[in-house]
């Protein structure tokens, strides 16, 4: 485990991999569900909560191992049966997202021992990881050293976190803290020794296929609305707006996040990559949130619903508006050029996007806001795909 070669040719995602990302994708489903759950019976402020709980959760976990195995994926069986064991975790961490909720709505606490339970069983494998790659590569000695410092630090503090029963403030301020713990450790290991030999084009593969599993909650949300007007008034103009409205959004937002030229930037500039990746995993968010949206509007749709037809489509308009407005952030901190015409794009973004807002004031159906909100990703991928403005910059 001496660090793979940062400039392989054709280096692309394992099937490894792409089997430990099957494990969130199941997390996901589950943090979505739920927090439409909870913001569906008007527990608005428990579910952001949680659901900003166990996205960040969810988006670290998979960091931490996306990130290493970039660097030092042997694929042996030792990686092999130590990654089983991290993807076990992630399972615990899973079945622990609907108890943190309806702690959160049910008590105002935040009840996540099983969810810290299933990192410790993640995060000893881990740390297990770094240690070995130390061993195995005295150039980056103090980089892996770093990374299972910081790790074992952060663990330790969850772990104390739910031991001693910490409320109010007092747990607040420790999670604020082990989760300044967590973000730091990565930039301080990679400023020593050059960083590990992580692959930018691997690296920004791996991100996207993250991105890809998020979407398919746009697609389950979908699927969701589409029944609940099916199940309540039959195949009706509604059906067929929902279903046009769900897929165009997630179909829309698939376009915008893939316009960016990540792994080639990333290459050339690899300084770029901490805030990218952090970005990401907001970025990933918003795109689970979209679809969690989605199953509030089903769940309006079926008359399930405490909150106000306002109320939800507000569900859907917030995290689109937050994913198209990192994207265009991201494009800027990536290429550093922008002109007149993607302004405009943003202008008219934004437009459709306070359209949406406009029409759900107004009165108008919840599924002919979808639609219109549609428009804010359409927006963005017209404009691109008629003046290529995003490019990678001259070598």
């Amino acid at each position: 485990m001496t660090g793979r070669d940062p400039q392989e040719a054709h280096r692309v995602a394992t099937p490894l991999e792409l089997l430990f990302d099957l494990t969130f994708a199941t997390s996901f489903g589950l943090a979505a569900s739920d927090a439409a759950s909870v913001l569906a019976d008007g527990h608005v402020l428990a579910g952001v909560v949680g659901f900003g709980f166990a996205s960040f959760a969810i988006c670290w976990a998979w960091i931490n191992f996306s990130w290493f195995s970039s660097a030092y994926d042997t694929d042996d069986w030792v990686f092999r049966v130590v990654t089983m064991v991290q993807m076990i975790g992630v399972l615990v961490l899973a079945a622990g997202v609907p108890r943190m909720f309806a702690s959160l709505a049910h008590t105002g606490r935040i009840d996540n021992s099983v969810m810290v339970l299933g990192y410790v069983v993640m995060r000893v494998p881990l740390v297990f990881q770094w240690l070995r790659a130390a061993k195995d590569d005295p150039i980056r000695r103090r980089v892996c050293l770093t990374y299972a410092a910081t790790i074992s630090i952060a663990q330790v503090g969850w772990v104390m976190q739910i031991v001693m029963r910490l409320a109010g403030p007092f747990a607040i301020v420790l999670g604020v803290f082990l989760v300044l713990v967590e973000v730091t450790g990565p930039v301080l290991a990679e400023r020593q020794a050059g960083g590990t030999p992580w692959h930018a084009h691997h690296i920004a593969e791996r991100h996207s296929l993250f991105a890809i599993i998020a979407l398919g909650e746009g697609v389950v949300g979908t699927v969701a609305a589409i029944s609940a007007v099916i199940d309540r008034h039959g195949w009706t103009l509604d059906a067929v707006l929902v279903g046009l409205a769900g897929m165009g959004l997630t179909f829309g937002m698939w376009w915008v996040y893939f316009l960016q030229p990540s792994g080639e930037i990333l290459h050339r500039r690899r300084d770029r990559a901490p805030v990218w990746g952090y970005v990401q995993m907001l970025v990933v968010t918003s795109i689970v949130a979209t679809g969690a949206g989605l199953h509030v509007a089903a769940d309006f749709i079926e008359g399930r619903s405490a909150i106000t037809a306002i109320a939800t489509v507000l569900a859907v308009v917030v995290p689109v508006g937050i994913f198209l407005g990192l994207m265009y952030a991201l494009s800027y901190y990536l290429v550093r050029r922008s002109d007149i015409f993607q302004a405009w794009w943003l202008v008219a973004t934004g437009g459709a996007i306070f359209a949406t807002i406009a029409a759900a004031f107004s009165g108008l159906d919840v599924a002919e806001c979808l639609v219109i909100l549609m428009l804010a990703p359409a927006v963005t991928v017209v404009g691109a795909e008629s003046r290529m403005v995003i490019r990678p910059p001259s070598p």
